[in-house]
């Protein structure tokens, strides 16, 4: 799971869905100040996001995915005590109709 660098949306679904029964919380974090229709967001600010529990998993997210893919060391140097990720593809390639659906 933290293998990448990169989750695709399904990779989010999955492991947020695996994280969260581990008692890990995983928080999506817009950076350009246009939040995701149908999941929740927080917008970048550091100082609020020092104050989540240690081990949190951020995942931030730009319009194509590039630009915080590219800014990945610089937030893992900031947030030490989190794990950062980058949402493959950003906004540009986010479904918000898509779900997760439990294998029948």
């Amino acid at each position: 799971m933290f293998s990448k660098d990169e989750w695709t949306q399904i990779e989010l679904y999955k492991n947020k869905k695996l994280l969260e029964k581990e008692g890990v919380k995983v928080v999506i974090v817009d950076t350009i100040l246009k939040p995701l229709e149908t999941i929740e967001t927080i917008t970048y600010n550091p100082y609020e996001m020092d104050l989540y529990e240690e081990g949190t998993v951020f995942v931030f997210y730009c319009d194509t995915g590039k630009s915080t893919k590219e800014r990945l060391e610089y937030y893992k140097k900031k947030f030490p005590k989190y794990r950062c990720i980058s949402l493959k593809g950003g906004r540009a390639y986010f479904r918000p109709n898509y779900q997760l659906l439990d294998e029948i």
